[in-house]
C-alpha cells in the first residue's frame, strides 16, 4: 500500500509494475507526491528510479498498477494536452536545439495552452518572463542555446518546465552539470516552489545529502523495489544506506538543522581521518547554505 497518511496527493503510483524488453525492473512500486512537499527517489544505480518517475509522466506505461492524479484515476485517460497542463518533467537530457534564443525554448514549455500560431495563451509572455527570472537565465534570453554551456542549457530546460505552470513538477537528477552555486541555487528553488506555490515536486537524486536537505519524503528504491520510504530521518541511516549500497555509510546530524549528513567511508580512511572528515563537511557541506536557509 502507499503510505497511510490521509493527506490527498497530487500525483500517486501504487503497484507499479515496469519493465523494458519483457524483462521486469520495478516491481510493485507505491510512491505518493502531495502539494507542497518535496519527495527524493534515491537508490543505486539501476534501481528503478528514473523508471518510476518516467511513468509518473506517462513516458513508460506501466505492465501493472496505476498512476492516477487527485481526481483522475488513470492519468493513461487524459489528453495529452490536459496532461501537460497538470505534470511536466525535466528529463536527464534533452536535444539541443538550433538557431533559436533562450527565450525560444522557455517558450515551449507554453505548448498546453496555445492553440494555431502560438494564439489562445493571454498568460504566456508572464509565464516565460517569470520563468525565466527564477531559473536566472532572463540575462541571456537572447542568445542562441547552442552556445550556452551544460550548466546554462540545464537552467533554460529548468525555465520551460517553469513555464509549463503545473501543479506537479518532475526532476530527472536536475543537479547534473551545474557548478556549486547552481546547485544550491536549483534546490532553493525547488524548496520554494513546493513551501511558497505549492508545488507537488518529484525528483530523483544521487546525492544523498541533497535529498537530505531538500526532501519532505524520501523514497530508497533497491532493485526495482521501494525498500523504504518516509521522512529523511528515518530513511537516511546508517543501517539502510550501508545494506542498499553495498558500503559502509556513516551518518550524522548537521548542527545547523539536525538532518541527517551522509558520508560513505572509503577503503583508505582510517575512522579518525573519517570523523573528521564528517565533522568538517558538517560544517561546510556542498549545500550548506540551503540548510542555513
Amino acid at each position: 500500500m502507499i503510505s497511510g497518511d490521509t493527506v490527498p496527493h497530487a500525483l500517486a503510483g501504487a503497484g507499479l509494475r515496469l519493465s523494458y524488453s519483457g524483462h521486469e525492473v520495478v516491481h510493485g512500486a507505491d510512491l505518493r507526491l502531495r502539494h507542497g512537499h518535496v519527495t527524493a527517489l534515491i537508490g543505486p544505480n539501476g534501481s528503478g528510479k528514473s523508471t518510476v518517475l518516467r511513468s509518473l509522466a506517462r513516458l513508460h506505461r506501466p505492465d501493472g498498477g496505476t498512476v492516477s492524479l487527485s481526481d483522475v484515476a488513470d492519468i493513461q485517460a487524459l489528453h495529452a494536452k490536459d496532461f501537460a497542463r497538470r505534470v511536466t518533467m525535466l528529463s536527464q537530457s534533452r536535444p539541443t536545439p538550433g538557431g533559436v534564443t533562450v527565450r525560444d525554448v522557455v517558450g515551449f514549455g507554453r505548448h498546453p495552452y496555445r492553440g494555431r500560431f502560438r494564439a489562445n495563451d493571454p498568460d504566456g509572455n508572464a509565464a516565460v518572463e517569470r520563468a525565466m527570472a527564477l531559473t536566472g537565465v532572463d540575462e541571456m534570453s537572447e542568445r542562441g542555446v547552442d552556445e550556452l554551456s551544460g550548466g546554462e542549457l540545464q537552467r533554460v530546460w529548468l525555465a520551460t518546465c517553469l513555464a509549463q505552470d503545473t501543479g506537479v513538477l518532475l526532476l530527472d537528477e536536475p543537479t547534473n552539470h551545474l557548478d556549486l552555486r547552481y546547485q544550491v541555487e536549483l534546490l532553493d528553488l525547488v524548496r520554494d516552489l513546493a513551501t511558497e506555490h505549492g508545488v507537488a515536486v518529484g525528483v530523483v537524486l544521487h546525492d544523498l545529502n541533497q535529498a537530505a536537505l531538500v526532501a519532505d519524503t524520501v523514497v530508497l528504491l533497491h532493485h526495482g523495489e521501494v525498500r523504504a520510504s518516509g521522512e529523511p530521518g528515518d530513511v537516511l541511516t546508517s543501517q539502510l544506506l550501508s545494506e542498499v549500497y553495498g558500503l559502509h555509510v556513516d551518518v550524522h546530524l548537521h548542527p545547523l538543522n539536525g538532518r541527517p549528513v551522509c558520508e560513505p567511508r572509503s577503503r583508505h580512511a582510517s575512522p579518525a581521518a573519517s570523523s573528521a572528515q564528517g565533522a568538517q563537511v558538517a560544517t561546510v557541506d556542498p549545500v550548506g547554505a540551503l540548510a542555513a536557509g
